[in-house]
């Protein structure tokens, strides 16, 4: 795979088989051309959108494409966007994958006086698959096609309508080529476009692909390949008025993915769920949701429960009951019975004296 990235490089290459006139190309004109970045992979289809208003007349719509990044081994979504051309005059032909030994080659846009081939993808928006009906030039102004191009909101009067009838299949296919691939081979007044001056990106454009790369919810692991920043009206503006979501892509997905406390979020919802119990965390003010989970055991702690293990001390009462036992101090009871013994001496004695005691008075 390439070292280059999809936007550092200048010009454009041919990544299709091509006739073997084109290798007769002056070499002034061959340094133009480059061999971007290639991927395994095929590129997601491109997702439906609207074109954003167009923020200032002279400005020219480019579409939006799937770059990768070796960083994250990851396709990522870079919005289409209104710039202002390098000068008048020149017009976008939008870079393209192109499938090609066995891997799909990234062919990067660029400026020029004709547009160029772009792989037959139909990025919509006056770029149908071949040339550009959005607009033309005629003395340093660009007249608008507003049957394609979203210019109601300026006071452009630069204007005119063309009904633009597609001869490719439509379709969201973003590739050229290999395995369901769109089958688009260049024509020659395309080939003589790519033999014409070029132009790089400019720095606007240049800045919207970093933006668009630092961004974790343009990446298509991430957004199923519905980006929620689909458009933008200005190069690198990618909050406030003017940016698009894309078609099925959640209207709140780009502040939590950004943000991504997504996960640490779930734990909160999860949180939330035991609301029920929290009844009573409710009360605690909800200082620490963690502490719910110690809060079941409270009711636990109630002092009725307690006295449960207290049954036992009741049970003492068993060891009163040899208490009454004390009956056996009962059994001392016949020691009274030792008191006869003392009425035996004295009694029998002394009615035996007094009798005798009368004989002598007498």
């Amino acid at each position: 795979m390439s070292k280059y990235s999809s936007h550092s490089l200048p010009g454009f290459c041919l990544a299709l088989s091509l006739p073997l006139a084109a290798l007769a190309w002056p070499l002034a004109a061959q340094a133009q051309f480059s061999l971007g970045i290639s991927v395994n992979l095929a590129p997601p289809e491109l997702p439906v959108y609207t074109q954003p208003p167009i923020p200032a007349d002279g400005w020219l719509w480019t579409p939006g494409y799937w770059a990768y990044s070796q960083d994250f081994n990851d396709y990522y979504w870079v919005p289409g966007t209104w710039v202002a051309p390098p000068q008048p005059g020149y017009l976008w032909t939008p870079g393209y994958w192109g499938y090609q030994n066995g891997a799909y080659a990234w062919n990067p846009g660029y400026w020029g006086t004709q547009v160029g081939f772009y792989g037959g993808v139909n990025y919509g928006f006056g770029y149908g698959g071949a040339g550009y009906e959005g607009g033309y030039w005629r003395d340093n102004h660009l007249y608008y096609n507003t049957a394609v191009n979203n210019v109601s909101n300026t006071r452009i009067t630069n204007v005119y309508q063309k009904t633009v009838i597609n001869n490719v299949t439509v379709n969201h296919v973003s590739y050229n080529g290999g395995n369901g691939g769109i089958e688009a081979r260049p024509t020659p007044q395309e080939l003589a476009a790519a033999r014409t001056p070029h132009l790089e990106p400019t720095a606007a454009q240049r800045q919207q692909v970093q933006v668009a790369q630092r961004d974790p919810a343009l990446r298509q692991s991430t957004n199923g390949g519905h980006p929620a920043i689909a458009a933008t009206a200005r190069p690198g503006e990618f909050n406030g008025p003017g940016v698009v979501s894309a078609r099925g892509a959640a209207p709140r997905a780009e502040a939590e993915q950004r943000a991504e406390p997504a996960a640490p979020r779930g734990a909160a919802e999860q949180r939330s769920e035991p609301s029920a119990p929290r009844g009573a965390a409710e009360q605690h003010f909800e200082p620490a949701p963690p502490r719910g989970s110690p809060a079941a055991p409270v009711p636990r702690a109630a002092a009725p429960p307690q006295p449960a293990p207290r049954e036992p001390a009741p049970r003492e009462p068993a060891p009163r009951e040899p208490a009454p036992r004390e009956p056996a101090p009962r059994a001392a009871a016949p020691a009274p019975r030792a008191a006869p013994p003392p009425s035996r001496p004295s009694p029998p004695h002394e009615a035996s004296h007094p009798p005798e005691r009368s004989d002598h008075d007498h």
